[in-house]
């Protein structure tokens, strides 16, 4: 008996099958351009949300009650990591991620603390060892304690910064312990809410001083995972310094650790960021720093993070796109990092849920794979863009071209003529795709 006794192992029944507890579109055998599904789309469940999240809101306590809630301290963290690994296992899945605070909860020191995450990682290393299942990445919760109320790396508490930095050690420790493909950080408190009491150049000093360590120290063990930064511009602090790619990306330049990260995009934050998912997705993959994807979307008409599970196909679609154009995402994955809503606090949910997920980015994968072999986006670029193939276009993309020979072309033009973008056509476009697909 297990806490699913009931749910089979989820499996590939197709489109028309009526069946909840089956997969309509993620077949993870079937090959989409010379890869499973399963290769390309590396689906990830998410501790957090899925073991620990209780469905608590700012108004309500939780209303999620689960089987293994009935033990507490290290007896609730070894039940969770027996409840987690059938989960995997009833879902099929390749990879899950964690933050420390989710698997072994906090001692009365730093020490103590550590001791319950070696018991719980031992524990897991004993799972995996007999199950497909990988560690995607793991990462510290450096942002739910009261002494991150100041923020950790960036903190004006300097013993703070200390025992950020002891976490984060512990962390890539375990990362190399259980083979951690990547190792994120989310700077959950890294920012401010007024300026009136900030030292702006101290703070990002230090973040860049702590990411630096970090660097060093996986190289002292000899941890060869990806760094990943996940950017997101608000909530809980009022401005995060890792607001959205591109202020990450000019951070991590001027402090020279572009090198050594990539990018865990969430759809969520980019929403909140003001940007499009495929935005994000698309900045990082041209600027080759297109790490991993949190996978969860949020609610249009409600203005926080809300970390839904990712039931939109066009923007699966355009996400897998831009994920297609990258060759993939490496040694990331898709990880959901969506939580169940308030109401849809039954165990089954849990499956449900995943699944649901899980087939909107199958379809999303089909279709953007269609996309880039018919050429549809390529061929619209290539014909909007084409005066910068030729004469006076080309001669500014090669460079030869200055203020002084633009000059002498363009004065004495009588007219100058654009084309429509045809962006209704191009949506429509979109539509047929996902309609036939």
């Amino acid at each position: 008996m297990g806490y699913f006794s009931g749910i089979g192992t989820i499996s590939y029944e197709g489109k028309d099958s009526k069946n909840p507890f089956a997969f309509k579109h993620y077949n993870p055998e079937e090959v989409v351009g010379g890869k499973t599904m399963e290769e390309h789309l590396r689906f990830s469940v998410a501790y957090w949300h899925s073991l620990t999240g209780d469905g608590a809101d700012p108004f309500g306590r939780g209303t999620i009650e689960r089987e293994w809630d009935r033990f507490s301290g290290m007896d609730l963290a070894k039940a969770r990591v027996e409840a987690a690994f059938e989960l995997f296992e009833k879902l099929n899945v390749p990879y899950f991620s964690f933050h420390d605070r989710d698997i072994a909860p906090e001692g009365e020191t730093l020490r103590e603390t550590n001791k319950n995450l070696d018991q719980i990682t031992a524990m897991m290393k004993e799972y995996m060892k007999g199950s497909k299942v990988k560690l995607l990445w793991n990462t510290a919760n450096l942002f739910k304690h009261p002494r991150f109320v100041h923020g950790a790396a960036t903190s004006c508490n300097a013993d703070v910064f200390a025992y950020s930095a002891a976490q984060v050690k512990k962390g890539l420790e375990i990362a190399k312990e259980l083979g951690a493909e990547n190792y994120v950080f989310w700077g959950g408190r890294e920012g401010y809410e007024t300026l009136l009491n900030t030292d702006l150049e101290l703070e990002l000093d230090n973040m860049a001083r702590f990411l630096r360590m970090a660097v060093d120290y996986a190289k002292e063990i000899g941890y060869t995972g990806q760094f990943l930064i996940e950017p997101k511009p608000k909530e809980p602090t009022k401005h995060q310094y890792d607001y959205d790619v591109a202020s990450a990306t000019a951070f991590l330049q001027k402090y020279d650790l572009d090198g050594h990260f990539k990018f865990n995009i969430e759809a969520n934050h980019a929403t909140l960021a003001g940007h499009t998912f495929q935005h994000e997705l698309r900045w990082a993959r041209i600027n080759g720093m297109l790490g991993s994807v949190d996978a969860n979307q949020g609610d249009d008409l409600l203005g926080w993070d809300t970390d839904e599970f990712p039931t939109d196909l066009y923007e699966t679609t355009l996400a897998m796109y831009e994920i297609l154009k990258n060759d993939g995402l490496g040694t990331g994955g898709l990880n959901f990092d969506a939580k169940l809503r308030r109401p849809s606090f039954e165990l089954e949910d849990l499956l449900y849920a995943h699944i649901a997920g899980m087939d909107s980015f199958a379809k999303g994968l089909k279709v953007a794979h269609r996309l880039i072999e018919d050429g549809v986006f390529e061929e619209v670029l290539d014909h909007r863009y084409r005066s910068f193939k030729e004469g006076i276009g080309r001669d500014i993309v090669s460079g030869k071209a200055d203020f002084h020979t633009l000059e002498t072309y363009i004065q004495d033009k009588e007219e100058i003529r654009n084309q429509s973008g045809r962006q209704e056509q191009l949506k429509a476009v979109l539509n047929q795709y996902l309609l036939e697909s």
